[in-house]
């Protein structure tokens, strides 16, 4: 949009971050029983209040909830939090004024915090025994997939081939309070994890996230049968933090609108897919090498869609067809030299791939 004069209007940028604290100073400000119990004690005064009815505790109210015995201590230590963990409201006020008429709340770095202590996110390690899986594994076909995690680490594999497909984090509140029905909330963790990094946005930082078409690396290909070997991963990593995430083409594209409606004329939900098994009705073709490309399809019934990826990630083109008229088509591809990959995944290469990548993940997180 233009201005009156026709000139563009000016592009917002956002202001240069303000750093509180050295990183160093900031965590050494936790050190200290005293401190995370004020923290506790702000995030009680703020759940379940929204934005604008979040009551600012004052000195003394906060004091008195406290056990230490005398208001000096406790006020050096308050004084250790405002800056990176607690803001304090009314500083305004005359000098006259009662110190403790000023009120506090949480900052964001405070709220997070805060919050990480009452899930155990740092304190915590939870381990849960193996539960069975209603899906079919989708290397040998067995029933025998299970769930367990390990140090808040969940791992679902197959105890007939012994394959393993996933092995990826799940926060100590996710494993405690949904019991045996972890597996579901791994599922819906993860999946939300995907969906916010193929529109860009890290789940661990909310940072702007580089997407691109990538060759699986050397580790994924020990973990492959042969008949993998020409699949491409969809690589996402973050520019501000660093967390990557790699999975197959067809899993960054579970949450498309072209393929969420595909299934839904079917009368099916794509969503209730795991991620760990969505279905042999994927199918991979590598279009180019230079630059990267792929076509996915999903067969359901008689009827076909192809997506056309770029070496960026980028939905370029979506057909429909019938399986006969995609048949007739991949002969003349085979002509060209388009290397057609098994029905991918066999979701098998779906999830091991998530595996390899765990690593770099969790450890960039």
């Amino acid at each position: 949009m233009s201005t009156e004069d026709g000139e563009d209007p000016p592009v917002a940028t956002p202001e240069p971050s303000d750093r509180v604290s050295d990183p160093s100073d900031a965590f050494q400000a936790l050190g200290n029983e005293v401190r995370m119990g004020i923290l506790e004690t702000m995030l009680e005064w703020t759940d379940g209040a929204a934005e604008s009815e979040r009551s600012t505790p004052s000195f003394s109210m906060l004091f008195e909830a406290s056990e230490v015995d005398t208001s000096a201590g406790f006020a050096y230590h308050l004084d250790e939090l405002v800056g990176p963990y607690l803001r304090k409201i009314n500083e305004e006020s005359s000098a006259d004024a009662d110190s403790g008429a000023d009120g506090y709340e949480l900052t964001y770095a405070g709220e997070q915090i805060a919050r990480a202590i009452a899930t155990g996110t740092y304190t915590q390690r939870v381990d849960h025994p193996p539960v069975p899986l209603e899906d079919d594994c989708p290397f040998c076909e067995h029933d025998a997939l299970t769930a367990q995690a390990s140090d808040n680490r969940v791992t679902v594999a197959c105890g007939h081939c012994e394959r393993r497909l996933l092995r990826l984090d799940l926060p100590p509140a996710g494993l405690e309070s949904h019991g045996e029905s972890f597996p579901a909330a791994f599922d819906r963790y993860h999946r939300h994890r995907l969906s916010l990094v193929r529109d860009g946005v890290c789940p661990a930082c909310s940072g702007e996230v580089d997407a691109r078409l990538v060759r699986p690396s050397p580790a994924t290909d020990d973990l492959l049968p042969a008949e993998h070997a020409t699949h491409l991963q969809a690589d996402f990593t973050c520019s501000c933090c660093g967390t990557t995430l790699r999975s197959p083409v067809s899993l960054s594209l579970l949450s498309h609108p072209a393929v969420v409606s595909f299934y839904y004329e079917h009368g099916q939900a794509v969503s209730e897919r795991p991620l760990w098994n969505v279905g042999h009705e994927w199918a991979e073709t590598v279009l180019s090498e230079d630059p990267l490309a792929v076509r996915v399809i999903v067969e359901l019934e008689d009827d076909v869609l192809a997506l056309y990826v770029d070496e960026r990630l980028n939905v370029v083109e979506t057909q429909r067809a019938s399986v006969s008229e995609t048949t007739e088509g991949n002969e003349s591809a085979e002509g060209d030299g388009a290397a057609e990959t098994t029905e991918t995944t066999e979701a098998g290469e779906t999830v091991v791939t998530h595996e390899t990548d765990d690593t770099a993940e969790t450890t960039a997180q």
